[in-house]
């Protein structure tokens, strides 16, 4: 007597909840070698969350259950290189080509580049989708990216392949071919995990599951479900009515006594009676002639077995009662082993099929060395630049933006007010007002745009905002000098302009003091006595200050802000560009579709954080060019330092980016947090507003935003030529800024659903 091999699939009890939603309540079932089980269920009754667990990508709340021997709980990773996975949702990349969607996932299992060539012509030539090679997957029909995702999940020679309602959504020649395919998978060998709520595909499977409501309600062989003593209970009989109208006659006969059910089937109505019904009554009852209808016997289908069992559920669910024990069928208690419609469309008995598994598994090469944590650097590096090179408004965003950004808030960015426009109103004009109106506009702050000769144009000028400031020198300003009087000189300021009138009443009171201090040393010269006199004996004040500014004489806004602009942009890019590329990752189901695969936590990662690093720093060469050369900011210190310290700030802003990706769901949110991040960056980082000037509790809060220290670390560097010992304690904040960022990151980011 031959003894049955161990289950491929081994559920028991198995659990999950999502917080107070149950969406897998105590399931239990085996699954052998070659078989294709079919898990039924309307959407949302658990049957994705089942393949999940079963994946090793979400974690059972109850319960326990093994994959080719592994627990699914403790072993995923050992489960993930031995599996294929097809989605619910198409998810793979659309902006990569077949070839190269079929190469990635060959990578991303360890293929050689001979054997990952070889298995790429083998399901090719398998899915039939050879002749699209070079095409898009995005551009594909819809039963063509259901052949791709196939040939994906088939190009490592999976032993168990779960395929998550495939043909959702795709034509009925599309079906019918990739159900064809499913039947050749079979016959090797390999052991499918179907998905679906179509009946007619139900039937073609080798066992069935149906889960409803999270419940798991009968599982076994097709045949053995429809011999199930509830589907058609003792004392009953199916039969399929042929009537005009059968719309119309439905309610009709479902009122009739001795009806148990009735269900339209095509044009036809499939009815559970009692077996004291005879068809004279039928017809009697329904008012129909004899030679007006057919009926005849009928065994029950799935879907008669599905719905009777559903409703018995929900009957026993409505009475909180559980489910009768006599419902529940093992795959374990059926015989076959390999798929009942590839038996008929091969002619093979079941253990030739279970050999030809067995001879597969034996000439399917030896698996690939133990995954470690950098696997799958290299197919996730090729596919992340394949994404960079095929998308460009990303490399728009990556590179041409960021030297838009620079130039626009170079130039909006300045602080030094000049040409302020004046309007004069001289009631004097003798040479003592000629000269106060020259001396205005020797201060290059004033610039006179218009000169008045009345009090209502004077007035008008201001008003009408073609003035900032309007001078009114009176008649008797002269004489006034001459007799050693005082004279009062009005300015009006128009206030609206905050920084532009602070601006000019600092200049107009200036004016004033040299102005005066003019005339003083004038009068003093005749006197015999001087409160000082310089080394040649003229004339001076007591004390003389001789100010000298370092670093930038002329007090050029552009100096002070282009560096610090130059960090804005940084972590405003890298920010945005890496938390918004794997938010859509998961947005698409991509994320997850990976999450199936070995590819290293670490290799994952790297693979998305490199190649954005990259064209990061080259986007920190760009802008310190354009610092250099349009703004004239030469940098005075050590550049491999600059180059250095900011592809630290770099990794930081990139694990800051990481970070808002483990917290955003939708790239909406993503988006919100970015902005929460970036608006304390710009303000408390120092960037607009002096740090010492804040209150204590926000001179802290700032200690905790990595810009702070790098935007000292470019302004110390390029203005100051400072040297990394001066820097030390910038470059120490901003390394365990970094450090906390990117642990916290790598800590919530997991290769595992929520």
């Amino acid at each position: 007597m031959n003894e049955i091999p161990p289950p491929v699939i081994d559920v028991r009890h198995l659990g999950r909840r999502f917080g107070k939603l149950i969406a897998v309540d105590d399931v239990s079932f085996q699954v052998q070698r070659g078989a294709i089980f079919g898990l039924l269920g309307p959407n949302g009754s658990g049957k994705s969350t089942i393949i999940r667990m079963l994946c090793g990508v979400l974690q059972p709340s109850a319960g326990e259950a093994s994959v080719l021997g592994h627990d699914v709980a403790r072993e995923s990773e050992q489960i993930k290189r031995r599996i294929g996975y097809m989605s619910q949702k198409f998810s793979l990349y659309a902006d990569l080509s077949v070839r190269e969607n079929i190469e990635f996932y060959g990578r991303i299992y360890g293929l050689t580049p001979a054997r990952l060539a070889e298995r790429s012509l083998a399901v090719q030539k398998l899915t039939g989708i050879g002749n699209r090679i070079d095409q898009l997957a995005g551009t594909l029909s819809g039963g063509w990216k259901q052949r791709l995702a196939l040939a994906c999940a088939l190009v490592h020679e999976p032993e168990v392949v779960f395929l998550d309602e495939p043909t959702a959504g795709i034509d009925p020649v599309a079906r019918r071919d990739l159900w064809d395919l499913l039947f050749e998978l079979s016959a090797r060998g390999v052991t499918l995990f179907v998905t679906t709520h179509y009946m007619d595909e139900a039937e073609r499977c080798t066992n069935v599951a149906y889960i409803h409501m999270s419940t798991l309600i009968v599982c076994g062989r097709p045949e053995e479900l429809k011999q199930l003593p509830d589907v058609t209970p003792v004392g009953t009989k199916r039969w399929e009515l042929d009537v005009p109208n059968p719309t119309e006659n439905l309610s009709r006969l479902r009122q009739i006594p001795g009806v148990s059910d009735a269900t339209l089937f095509g044009q036809a109505i499939h009815v559970l009676a009692a077996d004291s019904l005879d068809e004279a009554e039928i017809c009697r009852r329904l008012h129909i002639p004899r030679d007006e209808h057919r009926l005849r016997p009928i065994a029950p289908s799935l879907e008669d077995v599905f719905v009777t069992l559903t409703r018995a559920q929900e009957r026993h669910q409505a009475s909180g009662g559980r489910q009768p024990p006599e419902a529940s069928h093992s795959v374990n208690e059926s015989s076959g082993r390999a798929s009942a419609s590839t038996e008929l469309a091969k002619g093979w008995s079941p253990s030739e099929a279970v050999a030809i598994g067995k001879a597969s598994e034996g000439s399917r090469p030896p698996l690939a060395p133990k995954t470690g944590a950098t696997w799958g650097l290299t197919a996730m590096l090729l596919k992340e630049f394949s994404h960079i090179r095929r998308d460009p408004a990303t490399i728009f965003f990556m590179l041409v933006v960021p030297v838009l950004q620079t130039i626009i808030f170079g130039y909006a960015i300045e602080t030094e007010i000049e040409n302020i426009p004046m309007v004069v109103y001289d009631l004097d004009g003798r040479k003592a007002a000629r000269e106060l109106i020259d001396a205005f506009r020797n201060t290059r702050t004033f610039a006179v745009a218009q000169r008045v000769y009345d009090d209502e144009s004077f007035r008008r000028a201001i008003a009408s905002g073609r003035a900032k400031v309007g001078v009114r020198i009176p008649p008797d300003y002269t004489e006034r000098l001459i007799r050693g009087e005082q004279v009062q000189v009005q300015v009006l300021i128009d206030g609206s302009d905050s920084q532009v009138a602070t601006t000019a009443l600092n200049a107009t009171n200036l004016l004033g003091i040299a102005k005066s201090k003019e005339r003083a040393v004038l009068i003093a010269e005749t006197l015999p006595v001087a409160p000082a006199r310089n080394a040649v004996g003229r004339v001076a004040i007591p004390i003389e200050m001789r100010p000298r500014l370092l670093f930038n004489p002329d007090l050029k806004s552009s100096h002070f802000f282009v560096p610090g602009l130059v960090g804005i942009i940084m972590q405003l890019v890298t920010l945005f560009l890496t938390s918004f590329a794997i938010v859509c990752e998961r947005e698409l189901g991509t994320l997850e579709q990976l999450f199936v695969t070995p590819v290293g936590r670490l290799g994952l990662l790297l693979g998305k954080l490199i190649p954005y690093a990259i064209v990061g720093f080259l986007e920190m060469l760009i802008v310190l060019t354009v610092m250099v050369y349009v703004f004239g900011v030469p940098i005075h210190g050590n550049l491999w330092l600059l180059l250095a310290l900011s592809l630290l700030f770099l990794v930081c802003a990139l694990a800051l980016g990481l970070l808002i990706s483990t917290l955003a769901r939708t790239q909406l949110q993503a988006m919100q947090f970015a902005f929460l991040m970036m608006l304390p960056s710009v303000l408390l980082s120092g960037f607009m507003f002096p740090r010492s000037e804040m209150p204590l509790p926000i001179y802290i809060l700032s200690c905790g935003i990595p810009l702070t220290y790098f935007l000292e670390i470019l302004r110390g560097i390029v203005l100051r030529d400072a040297d990394l010992v001066d820097l030390v304690p910038q470059v120490l904040g901003l390394t365990a800024c970094c450090l906390v960022i990117l642990a916290l990151s790598v800590a919530r980011f997991r290769k595992q659903l929520a």
